[in-house]
């Protein structure tokens, strides 16, 4: 909304729009409060958001700039009343991302590049393309409490593993010859179709955000892929993972042997025994060898299925085994989704609900100073970047703009490397060209790190037809390039790798450091207790830390209301000037439908997304 004529008085103010603000604002608005959302970007999410390519362009440009002059500090003094301070915030954009690193592989073309078109015959001739990508793979999952169909690692299911037939996941290479030609004008006039998101991560089946959709109705804002397979690369091969019980009894690479040992393993981790408590404090690594495994099992187990290293302790490896194996057949054969459109669809999701519940929201609008009553030492009001004073009784802050002499606590500087490139093939080629991977890498060097690779195929909505979108992400041991184009050279075709052409061709690639949100110290500044600082991305797959400061900041702002209640439908909302039910029978006619269609949401049957988005008129 325009920021002319805003409210001068809210409950809580707060300054970003990342994924633990946006979840604050869905649940303060959600119980009654008076929330105003700013953010001084011009985009939703923060370093959680998403971008067109051409938007990412201009976000690479922005990092590649010189840092502008700290704007000089504006007198407020006239808007002091007696007893107040005033606390400066940073307004400079914040340095949570560095070593910017671009290259470009695909062909030059000598004809100037035009405008993305949008006449009615492209448009459609995108949507056949889009319809045709959707036809070959599986629908998306629509979030609901429902029971899966998949098959998990239940006794009970013993009889029908041995009756699962051999399934070939894979299919030859594709010729170089035969894939289809990209060049760099084509990535820029169909821009507009890649959804790029700054972060990686993956969204387990059973995990804190899951839960969280679902108990908040958020889920219908959005839709979601599975992640149709998870990958290790393996003495310089791409090899799929068995998880499912089909998937071990289907799987070629493993001999009848090795998949009884792998069932029987993961049958037992299931329950802690008493010679699993006996390895506590010595490395998982030895744990595995002590069941007699061998190699190949161990390397799965370890690096795709608990997904840790080899000095990592046997209780977390094993907490980190058991949680797959909970998260597998909830959603499909895999414990992950992936939402459609980009990962920056999630805080957006959060804040269309704060707005459906009265949440006010203004881009490009920032807070420049806190005013802090001294007779109690907490923050009574702000002042925004039009100099309007708004009286608030909570401020919540994204990490970067609190000044660095307000910060008191010192904490080292942890940083994840990410790499996002853009590829004409698979890592690892199928029969259909529609799957989601997850790709495991060792590390490839001693002192390398390990490195999530995430494989996006078209029908998420990221990428255009005939690419694909991969992400690769790993605690930063020196600059992004550094850690992440060893393991780029070598399982993808670029100008540095060698003997590499039946391997996917990378067009266009992308190298970024971004600060670690685990490692950021948001307590203990010299700040008011009303005031509640948040911090970006984290450097795991999952979000439970995200979720996880969001839920504690509410819980400090209203520790007597319930986190994130449930939301009505939107036909079941009455607003003020609509007529109530004007008799008794009307009544329960009405209560008779909200219960039927209460039990159609929970059968899946709900209201689709779409329909949702165009019902509402609370965003910006």
């Amino acid at each position: 909304m325009a920021a002319e004529g805003l409210p001068c008085e809210f409950d809580v103010v707060i300054l970003g729009t990342g994924l633990v603000e946006s979840v604050v604002a869905a649940a303060c608005s959600r119980v009654g409060q008076r929330v105003l959302h700013l953010d001084r970007r011009s985009y939703y999410a923060a370093n959680w958001a998403s971008f067109t390519f051409n938007g990412l362009l201009d976000w690479i440009q922005r990092r590649q700039e010189p840092p502008p002059q700290p704007d000089e500090l504006q007198d407020w003094s006239s808007l002091l009343e007696e007893g107040e301070e005033l606390i400066y915030l940073c307004n400079a954009d914040s340095s949570s991302v560095s070593n910017v690193q671009v290259f470009s592989f695909t062909r030059e073309e000598e004809e100037s590049v035009s405008p993305p078109s949008t006449t009615e015959e492209e448009e459609a001739a995108a949507a056949a393309e889009v319809e045709e990508a959707e036809e070959e793979t599986t629908q998306s999952t629509d979030i609901k409490e429902k029971e899966s169909k998949e098959e998990t690692f239940n006794e009970e299911d013993d009889g029908q593993a041995a009756g699962v037939d051999g399934e070939e996941h894979e299919a030859p290479p594709p010729d170089n010859q035969s894939r289809k030609k990209v060049s760099y004008s084509e990535l820029l006039d169909k821009g507009r179709r890649f959804n790029i998101d700054l972060v990686s991560k993956l969204m387990f089946s059973r995990g804190s955000l899951i839960d969280l959709l679902i108990k908040s109705n958020v889920s219908r804002y959005a839709e979601f892929k599975n992640v149709s397979r998870i990958l290790t690369c393996r003495h310089g091969n791409v090899e799929q993972v068995p998880c499912s019980r089909a998937d071990v009894f289907g799987s070629r690479q493993l001999s009848v042997v090795e998949k009884r040992k792998l069932m029987r393993f993961l049958t037992s981790v299931v329950e802690e025994t008493e010679q699993q408590t006996a390895y506590s404090g010595r490395p998982y690594l030895d744990f595995l060898c002590e069941q007699q495994l061998g190699d190949n099992l161990q390397h799965f187990l370890l690096h795709s299925i608990a997904m840790v290293t080899e000095d990592t302790p046997t209780e977390e490896g094993l907490a980190s085994t058991r949680h797959f194996l909970r998260c597998l057949g909830r959603y499909g054969n895999t414990p992950f989704l992936f939402p459609v459109y980009g990962l920056g669809e999630i805080p957006q999701c959060f804040c269309r609900m704060s707005a459906v519940f009265g949440g006010i929201y203004c881009l490009r609008h920032t807070v420049h100073c806190l005013l802090l009553d001294k007779s109690n030492n907490r923050c009574k009001a702000v002042i925004d970047s039009r100099g309007q004073r708004i009286s608030c009784s909570h401020f919540v802050v994204e990490e970067g703009y609190v000044a660095t002499e307000r910060k008191k606590v010192v904490t080292p500087t942890r940083s994840i490397s990410r790499a996002v490139l853009i590829t004409d093939a698979s890592v690892l080629p199928a029969h259909s060209d529609q799957q989601v991977s997850l790709v495991t890498v060792p590390p490839v060097a001693a002192g390398a790190p390990v490195v999530k690779m995430v494989e996006l195929c078209s029908s998420t909505m990221t990428c255009i037809p005939g690419t694909y979108l991969v992400h690769l992400t790993c605690q930063s041991v020196g600059s992004a390039y550094e850690d992440l184009s060893p393991v780029v050279t070598r399982m993808f075709n670029t100008p540095e790798s060698h003997d590499q052409e039946t391997c996917p061709s990378v067009l266009w690639c992308l190298y970024f450091n971004m600060v670690d949100g685990s490692g950021v110290q948001v307590q203990g500044h010299d700040l008011p207790p009303n005031v509640y600082v948040c911090s970006g991305p984290d450097g795991g797959l999952g979000h439970e830390h995200a979720v996880t400061q969001a839920e504690s900041i509410f819980r400090n702002i209203l520790p007597d209301e319930e986190f994130c209640p449930p939301a009505p439908n939107p036909e079941d909302i009455i607003y003020d000037g609509d007529s109530a039910p004007s008799t008794g029978e009307e009544e329960k006619q009405g209560e008779e439908k909200g219960e039927e269609e209460a039990g159609q949401s929970e059968r899946g049957e709900g209201t689709g997304v779409e329909e949702v988005g165009q019902s509402e008129s609370g965003e910006e």
